[in-house]
């Protein structure tokens, strides 16, 4: 369980950051976006930090204060919410042991 966690943690970040370098490319390119609200969806569902890393990589929404603001402190809750619930499934590990 705490593998199948981590993988999602992980990928979840990476489509987090991956999507700040394409909507920054469709930016430079005057194209269709990708929707602010499909943006913030994808922080909340766990890939703030990957948002708030591509932001700043490709200064990418760095002058909208909902982004500089609301990602960070998603960024902790994700974060926060991945470490509370690795502990305790390692918790629940140990002790059947």
């Amino acid at each position: 369980m705490n593998e199948l966690l981590l993988t999602y943690f992980i990928v979840i970040n990476i489509v987090g950051v991956g999507m700040m370098y394409r909507d920054k490319q469709k930016a430079k390119r005057h194209e269709w976006r990708i929707a602010e609200s499909t943006l913030w969806t994808v922080a909340a569902i766990g890939g703030a930090l990957g948002g708030l890393i591509g932001m700043y990589c490709y200064r990418h929404k760095t002058k909208h204060t909902s982004f500089t603001v609301g990602f960070p402190i998603l960024a902790a809750l994700d974060l926060l919410f991945f470490f509370v619930l690795s502990v305790k499934i390692l918790e629940r590990g140990f002790s059947s042991e």
